[in-house]
């Protein structure tokens, strides 16, 4: 992998499925389920997670028809971090374009948690990716600075890492303002062992440096270019969010009045995390009215899974 320090992958830890070529001669790091023609979504992570976030979703909708692909953005997880430190959505874009044509150019419908919503809007409204429909995850043109401070803070903090797995799952459970469902070894996919032997997570510090934190944070901007969409959109919000308020979604649903808006009881801003089944369900919904699977799954999609929960999710920001 390109630029990263010397970390010790665990036994049993994933390997992706796939690997693509990303903007710059970068290595995408990707996984997928359910049949390869059905209609194409690609999941993308938020800020600090990984396509680990998307597990369970991913395996619903695969059973459900779809061709369900979710990948590590660029200085995450088990995709090459940039030589150059640059962490810009128009890079993110760029990659984004690059997982587009090695799946064969078809249009997607484009599914964004937080910094993968951010990048999904600019790709769609500077037509950059001609997506069939955009479905934002607690992220909108216009966030509220203090929910955004937090999530900043939770990613800044602990560069050194962590001594036990339990400390890492108690900066979580800090972060989410209630205590982490899943057993600490769950977040053994997101966490590296350095030489000091202390567990850091699996991104590049270099992500939250000024230069990448503050691109592009003009709310006018983002109105724009989501103006500029003519496709079916959907807005899920966690109801428990501080990064989209109350009057916020309101706003949104205001300026956007043709897109669809669901606010799911019980999540904060890690929403597929906080309630997965309640949002693949939401998912699944607007995808089959708005690109329905024109045959069931194939005999080679994966099984539904008895139970799903937020420990099929990350539970970083």
């Amino acid at each position: 992998m390109t630029n990263r320090p010397a970390l010790t992958r665990l036994p049993g830890t994933p390997e992706p499925m796939h690997c693509w070529p990303g903007h710059g001669g970068i290595r995408i790091a990707g996984d997928s389920w359910g049949p390869a023609d059905g209609p194409l979504v690609l999941l993308q992570h938020g800020g600090g997670q990984t396509r680990h976030a998307w597990k369970g979703a991913g395996e619903t909708l695969g059973t459900a028809g779809y061709h369900a692909v979710a990948f590590d953005a660029r200085g995450h997880g088990d995709t090459d971090w940039a030589p150059d430190g640059v962490y810009g959505q128009d890079v993110m874009v760029r990659d984004l374009q690059c997982v587009v044509a090695a799946l064969g150019n078809r249009r997607p419908v484009l599914v964004g948690a937080s910094m993968g919503g951010g990048t999904s809007l600019v790709a769609v409204g500077e037509s950059h990716v001609d997506a069939t429909a955009l479905v934002l995850v607690d992220i909108a043109p216009r966030i509220e600075a203090q929910g955004v401070d937090r999530i900043v803070n939770f990613m800044r903090a602990h560069p050194e890492g962590f001594a036990t797995l339990e400390d890492a799952a108690l900066h979580i459970a800090s972060y989410r303002g209630r205590p982490v469902a899943a057993h600490p070894r769950g977040l053994q996919k997101n966490l590296r062992l350095n030489a000091a032997g202390r567990w850091t997570w699996h991104w590049d510090q270099r992500l939250m440096n000024d230069e990448n934190h503050n691109h592009r944070n003009d709310p006018a901007f983002f109105e724009r270019a989501l103006e500029q969409y003519a496709g079916p959109l959907m807005l899920v919000r966690g109801a428990r969010s501080d990064v989209i308020s109350p009057e916020g979604a309101e706003q949104f649903q205001q300026t956007f009045p043709q897109a669809r808006f669901v606010a799911l009881a019980g999540a904060g801003h890690m929403v597929a995390g906080d309630a997965n089944d309640a949002f693949t369900a939401t998912l699944i919904e607007f995808l089959r009215e708005v690109m329905p699977p024109s045959t069931s799954a194939s005999p080679g999609s994966p099984e539904p899974a008895t139970t799903l929960s937020a420990a099929n999710g990350e539970r970083a920001p």
